[in-house]
């Protein structure tokens, strides 16, 4: 019989050094503290990896059976990364904490990503198209996803209590983000208000966009389609995602301007060079432009 991973105090390593610990602990050790999203995925990608090698424990699996899983994967170079980015930091995760002898999946190379950033920034046009043919606490979203560059998970959670005036009529608005990180973003007077005249009567606790659940706030997949809604109207042909405005944001915010770093800031980016991607995705010139072609 398995010795169960004993819980202990936070301040003390965990180690883990019975091999036979059960993979469903270890996987709920892993995916503890995770977004309701990240825990879906990565739990999905988990279960795909052991079907494949037909339930067999995770401290079996070589480096032969990981390449051979990558190799069934379909898809864009960029998802089949994600499904292996996902089983590389499971079998990490159980390598650091002594539940497999090495770890095999370090040496596993993902595919190489196309860079799609390009593709999934709206121009100008686009985005003010979707703001004018969309009304009311629908429209508030699309503006406030776009003006704060916010994720749509920050969205969905947003409560009046998360709102605080700024100077000149302008709103701070506080998510807690990607990487159990809090940060505060500033937005305009004009967004502000939009957002101000939603409330009514609402208490600080209140979702600043409920759903349709008693007491719930607007789901992702609501927001999503809300969004998607407002991209067909403008005549948009791309699946707009709300993560398209999170991008465009970026990259309108550092053609017009503004310092990387403080795009760094707004969105939260865990390094510069995240960033600086931005920078690059729709170059303002090329030496080609010097050409007499």
């Amino acid at each position: 019989m398995s010795t169960p991973i004993a819980t202990l105090p936070t301040a003390t390593p965990v180690v883990v050094t019975d091999a036979d610990a059960s993979d469903e602990q270890l996987i709920a050790l892993w995916l503890h503290g995770r977004s309701a999203h990240t825990v879906r995925a990565y739990r999905r990608d988990a279960e795909l990896l052991r079907a494949f090698v037909g339930g067999r424990p995770l401290r079996s699996i070589t480096l032969g059976d990981l390449q051979a899983f990558a190799d069934t994967l379909t898809g864009e170079g960029s998802s089949r990364g994600r499904h292996l980015a996902s089983v590389k930091s499971l079998l990490s995760f159980a390598s650091k904490l002594g539940a497999l002898p090495f770890n095999v999946g370090a040496a596993l190379r993902k595919p190489a990503a196309r860079d799609t950033l390009a593709d999934r920034i709206l121009t100008e046009d686009d985005t003010a198209k979707m703001l004018a043919l969309t009304e009311g606490s629908e429209h508030v979203l699309i503006r406030l996803l776009y003006a704060g560059g916010f994720r749509v998970s920050e969205i969905v959670a947003l409560r009046w209590e998360h709102l605080s005036d700024a100077p000149n009529g302008a709103m701070f608005v506080t998510v807690h983000g990607k990487g159990d990180k809090t940060r505060t973003v500033r937005i305009s007077t004009k967004t502000a208000n939009l957002v101000r005249a939603l409330r009514g009567d609402a208490p600080p606790t209140a979702f600043v966009f409920p759903g349709r659940a008693k007491n719930g706030s607007t789901s992702a997949v609501q927001a999503w389609r809300i969004v998607r809604a407002a991209a067909k109207r403008a005549g948009i042909e791309k699946h707009v995602s709300p993560h398209f405005l999170r991008h465009s944001h970026a990259s309108h915010a550092i053609e017009r301007g503004a310092k990387v770093t403080t795009v760094r800031d707004t969105l939260g980016h865990s390094s510069i060079a995240v960033t600086d991607k931005y920078a690059h995705a729709r170059p303002g010139e090329s030496s080609g432009d010097v050409l007499a072609v």
